[in-house]
């Protein structure tokens, strides 16, 4: 589903943004899935997903702004663990980001206090939180999932951080762009 908006509206989602080494990682298996198998992914730099996408209005940005700095001051880091691939068959590729207590308590603390503020997604709402970091999405016929799921579930890929900072992300008409990043409480 597209949310398509209005003049005086944008697109917006909350992220993780991985540190470098692991945006690299994404990236280059991102590119290889599309030369191999003509797949792409949503314009965006690798990320796991907080809160879905969202329209709101560009007049109250600072007002959003204002509300996740609000939340991250109560927040504090929280590790992020990548082991192997996964996916959502037939149609998405990912990096599994293992369901840490901290990740899980953190997403929902932060769709709660979104609630608040008005932020909803309502299809989000019915789905369980599934953290991932999506390598395809688009252009994958059931052959080729097959067959890039097939080499993906084999290999080994293992990152550690601690994720200090969530992002607020824009769309600009032609892909996703880090708008702003939020430091959480225990490293201000």
């Amino acid at each position: 589903m597209t949310l398509a908006a209005s003049p005086d509206e944008a697109r917006f989602f909350i992220a993780l943004i991985p540190p470098v080494e692991v945006q690299d990682y994404a990236n280059s298996v991102i590119q290889e899935l599309s030369d191999r198998y003509q797949t792409r992914t949503s314009p965006s730099p690798p990320h796991i997903t907080l809160q879905a996408p969202f329209l709101w209005q560009m007049a109250q940005l600072s007002r959003l702004e204002t509300c996740l700095d609000q939340f991250t001051q109560g927040q504090f880091a929280v590790p992020i663990l990548l082991r192997g691939f996964g996916n959502f068959a037939p149609r998405v590729l990912y990096i599994n980001v293992l369901k840490t207590p901290e990740l899980l308590a953190l997403q929902a603390r932060l769709i709660t206090h979104l609630e608040a503020h008005s932020i909803v997604d309502p299809i989000a709402q019915r789905r369980p939180f599934s953290p991932h970091m999506t390598v395809a999405s688009r252009h994958l016929t059931p052959a080729t999932f097959q067959q890039a799921w097939s080499e993906l579930q084999l290999r080994q890929v293992e990152f550690e951080w601690v994720s200090d900072r969530f992002a607020l992300l824009l769309h600009d008409g032609q892909r996703w762009q880090v708008r702003s990043q939020f430091l959480m409480n225990a490293n201000r």
